[in-house]
């Protein structure tokens, strides 16, 4: 999983491919889907499923050839990420786009070094959830919101070793998120000369 777009030539169009959102006709896409199954099928009301919290988030896309199937939210906190807003389009839930949503998600809370999920399942679902290794919470705190109950999910995990630390090259870190494998602009740039053009800027207002 990188976060290169998807070929737009004849591709398999049973091919499942992931990547994160990097741009806003990537979060128009979240929007259509999310729209399409929580607004259309479920009678979310607008304002709770677009709660405010899409702009400080990190969003998976998943799609079924060029087709965009179904996406995923994660949002950090201190200790823990949260995988939220799962949504998959009717006519591909029978492809594995929400497994692989999922488990590109943990994949990348991994590659961020956290250790615990935290998830709030539909209670019909909390099967789904129990695939990845997540169990009940066990706060036996009962959740109800946009009028579905909820069970708080957990799913405790080791950061992979590839884990971004303070000890990572500084290059990887400041690499396109999700994409810290492969140079990005800015390891191209350091090749130039050092040349502080503002410093050069401020001594020419002088």
């Amino acid at each position: 999983m990188h976060g290169t777009r998807i070929p737009l030539a004849k591709p398999d169009s049973r091919a499942i491919t992931i990547r994160l959102a990097r741009d806003p006709s990537d979060l128009m896409l979240v929007t259509a889907i999310r729209s399409a199954v929580y607004l259309a099928e479920q009678d979310c009301p607008f304002e709770e499923e677009f709660d405010g919290n899409d702009m400080v988030a990190a969003h998976f896309i998943g799609f079924v050839g060029n087709e965009p199937a179904g996406c995923l939210r994660v949002r950090f906190f201190g200790d823990f990420a949260k995988v939220e807003r799962l949504a998959v389009r009717h006519q591909y839930r029978r492809s594995r786009v929400s497994f692989k949503l999922v488990q590109a998600s943990v994949d990348y809370v991994k590659r961020k070094g956290f250790r615990k999920i935290y998830g709030q399942a539909q209670d019909r679902l909390v099967d789904f959830w129990a695939h990845f290794g997540a169990k009940p919470l066990g706060h036996n705190r009962k959740i109800t919101f946009s009028d579905f109950s909820y069970t708080e999910m957990l799913l405790e995990i080791e950061p992979g070793p590839d884990a971004i630390t303070l000890d990572s090259d500084p290059y990887v870190i400041i690499r396109p998120e999700g994409d810290w494998d492969r140079p990005g602009v800015l390891d191209a740039s350091a090749g130039r000369a050092v040349t502080s053009p503002l410093r050069d800027l401020a001594l020419a207002d002088r």
